[in-house]
């Protein structure tokens, strides 16, 4: 039993935690400590520095929801607890506030951006945004190195097309709308439905004019989908209008030519006549006017189905950069830098063991 006891009390000592050997033996090595930390800070420093600065701007917005929106809204919230509410979201649009972020990720919203005139702040120069996102855009000096050796063995250079097809895009007309998409987010709050719209760019004045055309464009995307069908039925309408407006104004010319020319004409055959013209006219009257009541209808439709939006946060140039955090980035390198030394150190003077618990 005694021998049990003492075979114990020395696998305890040995497993046990000498707090006292490893503060030596990392005292031993601090020579080490001041080789490692200021590489690691000078290394840091380097890699924070050739990061170019970026800025954000948010723009918000609150959609008007009508009562087909809200059902579909209430029905989604329900379906998140596993509740299904098809009969509330009948009638509903079929693009609600929820899916306006992957209406912004569209091929087709993004390359609507392309376009957009921008002026850089530090020294006025106009561009087009995609004009800027390709030759004005700046990079870490690692990155542009690994560019021009990949262009060393790269295929040759596309040549610039100036029609840009949504269906068919070039590999440079990609890459920008990549580009876009990482700068551009766009996120709708599930309870409110407030659409928050976050635009990163390099320059604060390109950044704040971007997100105010985001905002737009936008408004004008989803305003041309809720009233889509209204404009079609509008236009339909109207050209309605404009046959039966000419039919009813060729009726009304025949029977006042006809009137004129026969007024003294007594005969059954030409009252018949007279008769039949002012019939004609009035049929092409009522028909006129009541394609009329139907054009203002259809008029007020658009209006009806036309969204309005509240600006919360307008478009503001920022003042302050958004990034990078180079002091941040110095101390996490700094804190890996006396990890690592540190685990060197004890994997060194075999203190390891102890503290993972191995015998």
């Amino acid at each position: 039993m005694s021998d049990e006891i003492r075979n114990q009390e020395l696998i305890e000592e040995q497993s046990s935690i000498d707090f006292g050997k490893i503060f030596k033996d990392l005292l031993k090595h601090k020579t080490l400590y001041y080789k490692v930390l200021p590489v690691a800070f000078i290394l840091a420093a380097i890699y924070a520095l050739s990061l170019p600065n970026y800025y954000n701007c948010t723009v918000k917005l609150a959609p008007e929801l009508g009562g087909s929106a809200k059902a579909g809204g209430l029905a989604g919230l329900a379906s998140s607890f596993g509740i299904n509410l098809g009969s509330a979201s009948n009638g509903a649009d079929a693009i609600n506030p929820m899916l306006y972020p992957d209406l912004m990720n569209s091929v087709d919203f993004k390359t609507s951006l392309f376009p957009i005139k921008v002026t850089r702040k530090e020294d006025g120069k106009a561009f087009a945004y995609y004009d800027y996102l390709m030759n004005e855009q700046k990079a870490p000096w690692w990155s542009e190195g690994m560019k021009s050796l990949f262009s060393l063995f790269g295929s040759k250079e596309e040549e610039p097309v100036s029609k840009i097809n949504p269906f068919e895009l070039t590999k440079e007309q990609t890459r920008i709308a990549k580009a876009i998409d990482k700068n551009v987010v766009c996120d709708v709050d599930k309870k409110t439905f407030v659409i928050t719209i976050n635009v990163t760019d390099q320059d604060p004045l390109i950044c704040a004019t971007l997100a105010d055309s985001v905002k737009t464009r936008l408004q004008k995307f989803i305003t041309d989908y809720r009233t889509s069908k209204a404009r079609v039925d509008l236009e339909y309408n109207k050209k309605l209008y404009i046959e039966a407006k000419a039919k009813y104004e060729q009726a009304r010319d025949r029977y006042a030519a006809y009137s004129d020319s026969h007024r003294n004409v007594t005969s059954q055959a030409g009252q018949t006549k007279a008769a039949d013209l002012q019939n004609e006219m009035q049929l092409q009257q009522q028909i006129y006017r009541q394609v009329v009541a139907q054009l203002q209808q259809a008029e007020m439709k658009v209006q009806e189905e036309t969204p309005a939006f509240t600006t919360l946060q307008s478009a503001t140039v920022p003042v302050r950069k958004e990034g990078p955090k180079r002091a941040k980035m110095c101390l996490i390198f700094l804190f890996l830098a006396f990890l690592g030394t540190t685990a060197w150190i004890l994997y060194k003077e075999d203190d390891l063991k102890p503290l993972l618990g191995l015998n």
